[in-house]
């Protein structure tokens, strides 16, 4: 059948929360229902359906611009059902989104998969930067419910360093990790730093500092207060960081790529030190 016959629709219903951690949890990933619920709400998703199941979705989150800088988008969540791969469902969707950016005026960025980057590379994504997940499996530990632990001071240091490093104003993404039970804030010492809960582990990140000594002190304390399992998708420059990493139990999980379709290019990206994950950018 012919991804024509399937329908890509404009938006993933309200109602299809459930259905759309299922495709995250089939390729592994680690997005909760508030994610998906922020995708529908700041950004779109486009979906296929098949018999009435959702079987592929795709997401762009766009990003208000900086004084001078040109807007951007984040393409996330390309989710297909393993039935359904190798149908060009994939790049289908890819090119609505493409489209909708086009229109909007948006420069697009992902964080692409081997396999993703396989298929964006032919659609005009070119590669600005490699990440790596690194991922410690403990025991499950009680999941965190408490309310954010965020000054005003913390805050106002992790919203200016997220500005400097993606040329764009991500405040509506950042607060809403904050607004949300179980997120921690580290803010110390010229690094800043977001710890939140997760579908399969707590993610780390984003992670800025001015420098790797300062992004080391940091990542050490966060380490000490999270005893369950955790997700860091790091920078893979900071070699001292990986290892630093790998000898508290961090095994590497898989390779990503930072990619752009156009002339854009990010802020100052010697700051960033682990992202907020690929659905995030």
């Amino acid at each position: 059948m012919a991804v024509t016959d399937l329908g890509v629709d404009d938006r993933l219903g309200p109602h299809e929360t459930r259905a759309a951690l299922a495709l995250s949890d089939e390729a592994r990933w680690n997005q909760t229902a508030e994610d998906w619920s922020f995708f529908g709400t700041a950004g779109r998703v486009f979906a296929i359906h098949k018999d009435g199941r959702l079987v592929a979705t795709a997401a762009l989150l766009p990003h208000p611009p900086l004084a001078g800088r040109p807007a951007i988008a984040w393409i996330s969540m390309v989710l297909v059902t393993a039935t359904w791969r190798r149908h060009g469902l994939a790049s289908a969707l890819l090119r609505r989104c493409i489209d909708a950016a086009a229109d909007d005026g948006l420069v697009p960025f992902l964080d692409a998969t081997p396999a993703g980057a396989a298929v964006y590379g032919p659609l005009g994504f070119a590669p600005v930067a490699d990440i790596v997940r690194l991922r410690r499996k403990r025991p499950d530990a009680p999941e965190r419910t408490e309310p954010a632990a965020a000054t005003a001071a913390g805050r106002d240091m992790l919203l200016a360093f997220d500005r400097r490093a993606l040329a764009a104003d991500r405040a509506a993404l950042l607060d809403g990790f904050l607004a949300r039970p179980g997120t921690v804030l580290h803010a110390r010492d010229g690094a800043a730093c977001l710890v939140r809960n997760g579908r399969c582990a707590r993610h780390v990140g984003p992670l800025y500092a001015a420098d790797e000594a300062s992004a080391g002190a940091l990542l050490d304390g966060v380490l000490d207060a999270e005893p369950g399992p955790l997700i860091v998708d790091l920078m893979a420059r900071h070699a001292g960081l990986k290892a630093r990493l790998a000898a508290q139990g961090f095994v590497e999980e898989r390779s990503l790529t930072r990619m752009v379709r156009g002339a854009a290019a990010l802020g100052d990206t010697t700051i960033a030190f682990a992202t907020a994950g690929p659905e995030f950018g």
